[in-house]
């Protein structure tokens, strides 16, 4: 099978393609777990930092797709924050459960409030220290000029 056959296979398999950041412990081990689960062969993750990820390239914002959460679903559609997480659980039969939970305009306000907490402290959660070596993303005070 050559490279471009599979390219097209994957594009064809893929509904959904989800950035996350693999330096955040949190972040990673969620999207591990999602990888895990029945129906994840349909999903793309792309870490948002790793050097081949060119976020202009996939019509996103730099600087957004570090501050929150993105998806993209396969028709280009681009979603963010709660209603992200929204296309994930849709796709993955174990958590259809809490897609249909989130559709609930009261439970989606207390989810994107509690999101919102959550990726205003994220930057400040413990990074993976095996990754952050090459990595500016890691360091959450603004850079000192080296004496």
């Amino acid at each position: 099978m050559n490279s471009e056959t599979n390219s097209s296979t994957v594009k064809v398999m893929t509904q959904l393609t989800v950035y996350y950041d693999e330096l955040c412990i949190l972040c990673s081990n969620e999207m591990k777990h999602y990888k895990k689960q029945i129906g994840s062969e349909k999903i793309l993750f792309v870490d948002i930092n790793s050097p081949a990820f060119d976020p202009k390239k996939d019509g996103l914002d730099p600087f957004q797709v570090h501050k929150v959460m993105h998806v993209k679903k396969n028709n280009g559609e681009i979603l963010t924050r709660v209603n992200a997480f929204m296309a994930i659980w849709e796709i993955l039969p174990r958590y259809h459960w809490l897609h249909r939970m989130a559709k609930i305009k009261l439970i989606k306000k207390i989810m994107d409030i509690g999101y919102v907490g959550f990726a205003t402290l994220r930057p400040f959660l413990p990074k993976r220290k095996d990754l952050c070596a090459d990595s500016p993303y890691c360091d959450t005070k603004p850079s000192q000029p080296k004496k």
